[in-house]
């Protein structure tokens, strides 16, 4: 059976083998000769709406119940536990990709809630705005070739994920158990704007390895489960996306 690419988002198999791609245990599992039992782009798509609405509930859930910051750092740490057990076994997938929804959004709801009464609430329709508006780009990038999903590029875009997964874990742990806070993530100038920018687009450029991991999933009859792992993939990069257009957006309003 033929083989396709990991997707790159973060916490997606960061510490995999450099050829980043599945196990032949993955792909051969048993599948039967009808539709019904392989992944499906349908199967994908409609997977991936109902992860993004549970998200969306759990954040309206998290910001109007339960608005405290134990809920917002258990999201964040429990959905990074989540990802890391899919990321390394997508059989789990289809049980806890919704956990990881529900998780994050969580996570965002409350981060929503806390840039909007700092800066404005419209700083939360304007990242939704921006988030969609990059994904349906990419889209059209990844369908019309421009930008061609090499194995160059995709170890591009992995080793740099990999990078800013790690500044972020550092700057983590320096805030939680040192009180020393990494300025240059938040301050507002010129060299956090500009690394906002950067980590934007290469989360960004994580949305064609996603769609190029379910296209070569559904060619190569891939097992059903990976129509969840495909939608958590894809969830993973939208939220990563979503939270940094939060960030610029408020770096840029603080600049004014």
């Amino acid at each position: 059976m033929s083989r396709f690419q990991k997707s790159s988002n973060p916490m997606m198999k960061q510490f995999d083998n450099a050829s980043y791609q599945f196990d032949d245990s993955v792909l051969d599992a048993p599948v039967s000769s009808t539709s019904s039992d392989v992944m499906t782009l349908s199967g994908t798509l409609n997977k991936s709406i109902l992860l993004m609405m549970i998200l969306v509930g759990s954040a309206l859930t998290a910001a109007f119940l339960f608005p405290s910051s134990m809920v917002m750092y258990g999201g964040m740490i429990g959905a990074f536990i989540v990802a890391l057990i899919v990321s390394f076994k997508p059989t789990m997938a289809p049980t806890l990709a919704p956990v990881y929804a529900v998780l994050k959004g969580a996570f965002l709801g409350l981060v929503s809630l806390q840039f909007a009464v700092a800066i404005a609430p419209g700083i939360i329709f304007k990242a939704v705005g921006l988030t969609i508006t990059t994904l349906i780009v990419m889209l059209l990038i990844y369908r019309s070739g421009l930008i061609p999903v090499t194995k160059k590029f995709r170890m591009a875009v992995v080793s740099a994920t990999i990078g800013i997964m790690f500044m972020y874990i550092v700057a983590f742990v320096m805030s939680m158990f040192f009180g020393v806070d990494p300025i240059y993530l938040h301050d507002g100038g010129w060299i956090s704007i500009g690394l906002s920018l950067f980590i934007i687009g290469v989360a960004a450029l994580n949305f064609l390895l996603d769609f190029d991991m379910i296209e070569r999933g559904v060619q190569s009859r891939a097992p059903k489960y990976m129509e969840w792992y495909g939608g958590f993939a894809l969830l993973v990069t939208l939220a990563w996306l979503y939270f940094e257009f939060l960030r610029l957006l408020a770096m840029l309003a603080s600049s004014d």
